[in-house]
């Protein structure tokens, strides 16, 4: 086996890195990465520098990985700034540091891409054990791999950095034929609220418009370029994602891409953004220049459920925290995290420290699932 590092997606071929890919995040695919790279969201200058590893026998691509170089912990949603601020306490360098993750993307999904034809340990090893030599060979100070795979929790517990725990709320569907069987589901004054907030949407002056395929086109990029710089404003926000990015993505990347419009006045006034897969639905981008109440749930959690039972999506991931989301059926759900300090008084303390934010969360998670929206097995409607 050989194990290479390349500085652009373009360096590998498409087909050999689709070939890895099995029930992945979109955000994985080739075309979203390319997008990435050519409106120049990440590379020199953004901070965010990309490396892919790969590993190669002589029939061609067994396994890959992302990893990018950063001076920050912008645009992660694994939230390390106190881990960096404690090194600055102590005269050491917290940064550059190396991570495996889609950047602004707080999604699970698969960070070692393993044909199926490979030896899985042997290449899950060869690309973690990679990514740690190019960590240093760039005088890196640590290595994290972000919102990873279930699956590939064994992987990294045998290279033995901490398994770091984070909530998020995640909507799951339990094989509902529309959106009044997901509401059957729910509590009694829960289904009435959901009712009246996209009643409310449905009287107002607002139509709202879905996209997808061949319908979008790249002038709608610059409609939703335009909602996304809206949040980035009213956030103080960085807006990572360069003009080229949506535009792009609409032109290569529309048979993943959802888009939802608001019209007033033959006026767009707001607009999310969606990708998907066979097997789940992201929400990822929403701006407005109009307030309307209930718009925001409306386009980003109740659209989003009625696509994804009406395309028998398993799973529904609307992005980062969000508590108001659990009165709306989404319900808290673990996410993981790889992290490997080099530094071996640091790595210790922080590995101390996450098992103690373990327990926090378990007891948070349990909290929250004492608020669930949802009916009890033996509790009437």
């Amino acid at each position: 086996m050989k194990l290479s590092i390349h500085r652009e997606i373009t360096a590998i071929d498409p087909a050999a890195w689709s070939a890895l890919l099995t029930d992945d995040a979109p955000f994985m695919e080739y075309r979203f990465l390319r997008a990435l790279e050519s409106s120049r969201s990440v590379g020199a200058g953004t901070g965010w520098l990309p490396y892919y590893l790969t590993v190669t026998d002589e029939e061609g691509l067994l396994g890959a990985q992302i990893l990018y170089e950063k001076e920050h912990s912008y645009g992660e949603y694994i939230f390390d700034w106190q881990w960096a601020q404690a090194y600055a306490q102590h005269g050491r360098p917290y940064y550059p540091k190396l991570i495996s993750a889609v950047p602004f993307t707080p999604a699970t999904t698969r960070k070692l891409l393993i044909h199926p034809r490979a030896e899985r340990a042997l290449v899950a090893q060869t690309l973690i054990g990679g990514a740690e030599a190019l960590a240093r060979e760039r005088d890196c100070h640590s290595v994290h791999h972000l919102f990873l795979h279930g699956d590939e929790l064994g992987d990294f517990s045998q290279s033995g950095p901490p398994i770091r725990h984070s909530l998020q709320f995640h909507w799951r569907n339990n094989g509902y034929g529309s959106f009044e069987d997901f509401l059957a589901d729910l509590k009694n004054r829960k289904r009435k609220q959901i009712r009246k907030e996209r009643a409310a949407v449905a009287d107002s002056n607002v139509a709202i418009h879905a996209f997808t395929g061949d319908a979008l086109t790249p002038e709608l990029g610059d409609v939703m370029r335009r909602f996304y710089l809206t949040t980035c404003e009213e956030k103080g926000a960085y807006p990572y994602l360069r003009a080229g990015f949506f535009p792009t993505l609409f032109n290569t990347f529309a048979d993943h891409t959802l888009l939802l419009l608001a019209r007033e006045n033959d006026e767009w006034v707001a607009g999310s953004l969606f990708f998907y897969n066979d097997h789940a639905l992201y929400g990822r981008y929403w701006g407005c220049v109009a307030d309307h109440d209930f718009l925001h749930f409306e386009m980003c959690y109740y659209q989003g459920i009625d696509w994804a039972i009406a395309h028998e999506l398993p799973l529904f991931e609307a992005g980062a925290q969000g508590p108001h989301k659990l009165p709306r059926g989404f319900l808290p759900s673990l996410t993981y995290s790889a992290h490997h300090l080099f530094d071996a008084e640091f790595h210790e303390a922080i590995g101390r420290y996450i098992e103690m934010e373990k327990q926090a969360i378990a007891e948070e998670q349990a909290e929250w699932m004492t608020q669930s929206p949802f009916r009890s097995i033996d509790e009437g409607a």
